[in-house]
């Protein structure tokens, strides 16, 4: 078996005196769609922030590939291969959908001032195009390529997201609540993108609270509880755990 792509070991995230995550341990295989689950306020999103580089853990670790990557900056984790989507639109509403595409190729294509004064950027600016031009064929959304990104339906305003972050070519993709305000459809569609998406190699580490489309996706489930490892394995057996059918049914002190 190939080594795991991403580690979080022994992770801990305090603020004062309130501690966000307690001594996190788990592992995404590479080329999985694995879920990151638990009740409100289980530390999923903070969890998400110290893996993307958003907050510098206070102890533990997070590695990518073997390399440590928690405490660098965002974009510094970035470059080594893990992209961030968020809950709710990071999107630049008043841009066409092509720019914000464009956008997430800037790392492999960074602009340069002075080569576009001199008029020698023409290959990047070709290469970069095609890179945003094929992700949004990805997604389906090459027909929109000239609408407002703030003019979308919802559903291609998420597809979107995920369009542009796959335009920096990540090896991991986290997805912060990606079905959020979703309907029915549109939600069986993103289902599709996401295994399109790990199709190509991709891997995906998402927090989602929508079960059906969660135990319906991922290779594997973590499940938080105040911070802590609650659970781990396959949805057959996170739906049938025991803890996780507490934590999430068993009274009001999970649910907070």
């Amino acid at each position: 078996m190939s080594p795991p792509v991403l580690e979080i070991d022994d992770l801990t995230m305090r603020f004062g005196g309130l501690t966000a995550i307690d001594r996190l341990s788990f592992k995404v295989e590479r080329g999985a769609i694995h879920g990151l689950i638990g009740p409100n306020g289980a530390g999923k999103t903070t969890t998400f922030n110290v893996v993307s580089g958003f907050y510098k853990p206070t102890g533990g670790e997070v590695r990518l590939r073997g390399e440590t990557i928690s405490g660098l900056r965002m974009y510094e984790v970035a470059r080594r291969g893990v992209v961030r989507t968020f809950q709710h639109s990071t999107l630049f509403a008043e841009l066409t959908v092509l720019e914000n595409v464009l956008i997430g190729t800037h790392m492999s294509f960074p602009p340069n001032i002075f080569a576009a004064m001199a008029g020698v950027d023409k290959a990047n600016r070709r290469a970069a195009r095609a890179r945003a031009e094929e992700a949004l064929d990805f997604f389906g959304l090459a027909g929109l390529a000239d609408e407002l990104a703030g003019d979308l339906p919802h559903g291609h305003q998420r597809a979107l997201g995920m369009a542009v972050a796959l335009a920096a070519r990540p090896d991991v993709v986290l997805l912060d609540e990606p079905f959020t305000g979703m309907n029915p459809e549109e939600t069986r569609r993103m289902m599709e993108l996401m295994v399109k998406l790990r199709d190509t190699g991709v891997t995906i580490l998402l927090v989602e609270h929508d079960m059906h489309a969660i135990m319906g996706l991922c290779d594997r489930i973590t499940c938080m509880s105040f911070g802590r490892l609650l659970a781990e394995g396959n949805p057959q057996e996170i739906r049938h755990h025991p803890d996780v059918i507490e934590a999430y049914l068993g009274g009001a002190r999970h649910v907070a």
